[in-house]
């Protein structure tokens, strides 16, 4: 997937208790960049999402969800894109927990990720949604608390 939301990547990932924790505030402005509301309309302009998958797709785990936060928070509630952007927050901890070797913590997020992205795709309205197909995101969703799990494999549209 092309993106362009123009932030560069971290100079590495915070795993808690294996990597240095970055500053307050690191990703501030990239939160800023989050529009509201978070539609899927505008999910290509959206460089905070953008950004976001970026960060998936090259193992940034806690940075993503860090961001991710912003987006979901500017998401009406209850609604499609929420379930979706909360989805990805439980996949972004779910790997981070497999980084921190708590793999029961893993497989407890991951469930929680398939409930949330299955509750977004519910209506069956589309395939895609904020630029992310379901049934990748599914199998994403049942992928990630086990090792070697990569998020590339679902923003290759």
């Amino acid at each position: 997937m092309d993106m362009t939301d123009t932030f560069a990547l971290p100079d590495h990932a915070y795993v808690p208790g294996r990597t240095p924790r970055h500053a307050e505030g690191f990703l501030d402005h990239v939160k800023r960049a989050a529009p509201t509301p978070t539609l899927d309309l505008n999910a290509r302009d959206n460089r905070a999402w953008t950004y976001s998958l970026r960060l998936m797709e090259n193992g940034f785990y806690w940075e993503a969800h860090e961001v991710l936060e912003e987006v979901w928070r500017n998401a009406t509630p209850n609604s499609r894109e929420r379930y979706l952007v909360q989805g990805l927050i439980h996949v972004a901890n779910a790997a981070l927990k497999v980084q921190m070797r708590r793999p029961e913590a893993a497989g407890r997020l991951a469930e929680m990720a398939l409930d949330c992205i299955r509750e977004a795709f519910r209506t069956r309205e589309t395939d895609v949604l904020m630029l992310l197909a379901r049934d990748r995101l599914i199998a994403c969703a049942r992928n990630c608390d086990k090792s070697g799990f990569s998020f590339a494999e679902v923003t290759e549209m």
